[in-house]
């Protein structure tokens, strides 16, 4: 039986870059779609299906930024990876404002760029197959139901908030790996603005406390990105 290839829309207007781009995702087994222009990104992206975007920021017809809106107006969950030449905050923000879930600026690596859409797709597609699925966590000593909101250690149990629980979820479904910051604020505040990133902060100060008997587990900061709980062995 023929394996279903993830597939991708590769958006990008640089003649050169775009193919070489293209052959590398199709060698590393990806099924990939090259499109020059941000029109001709949308034609495609609504005509065809697609399980992972890239799109360059700076495109001629229509830039990346706006295709990526476009986009998620019809389509929420998909993921988005910007391709950019730019490095300053500000487009870094904007790029997330509209919608994407990693940013990468160039010059990149093959290799960079490989990791991250992997990560990418492991990310989004751990998150929607469990959404349904998985509520019994374990972290390190303690048991969490998500379903209930209990976090359990040596018979005490700890009720927690809606959002508490919300919040640990998404940091368990991600365990040693990095729950990206504005995700985790769009998931569960629907708005990544300053006064909710605030509030995150306050709740993850709480988990912290909840988590201190076992000294294996941490929920660390990663600068720039987000958090990851570390269930040490």
């Amino acid at each position: 039986m023929e394996t279903v290839k993830t597939r991708i829309l590769l958006v990008e207007d640089d003649p050169s870059l775009g193919p070489l781009l293209q052959e590398y995702l199709d060698a590393k087994g990806f099924e990939t779609k090259l499109a020059d222009d941000g029109k001709k990104g949308a034609d495609l992206f609504f005509k065809g299906s697609f399980d992972l975007l890239l799109l360059d920021v700076m495109m001629p017809v229509k830039d990346g930024l706006t295709l990526a809106k476009e986009i998620r107006v019809s389509d929420k969950n998909i993921p988005i990876i910007f391709l950019t030449a730019k490095s300053m905050k500000e487009d870094t923000i904007e790029g997330f404002s509209a919608g994407a879930d990693d940013y990468i600026t160039k010059p990149f690596s093959m290799e960079e760029l490989l990791a991250r859409v992997t990560a990418v797709l492991r990310r989004t597609n751990k998150i929607r197959s469990s959404e349904s699925e998985e509520v019994n966590f374990k972290i390190g000593k303690y048991q969490f139901n998500s379903e209930k909101q209990i976090l359990q250690h040596d018979g005490i149990e700890q009720k927690l908030t809606t959002k508490e629980s919300q919040l640990l979820r998404l940091l368990c479904v991600h365990q040693n790996d990095v729950l990206d910051r504005t995700f985790a604020l769009k998931s569960i505040w629907q708005d990544d603005n300053y006064f909710n990133g605030r509030s995150m902060d306050v709740y993850i100060a709480k988990l912290r406390k909840y988590l201190k008997d076992d000294s294996k587990v941490e929920i660390i900061n990663i600068h720039g990105k987000g958090f990851k709980l570390l269930v040490n062995q």
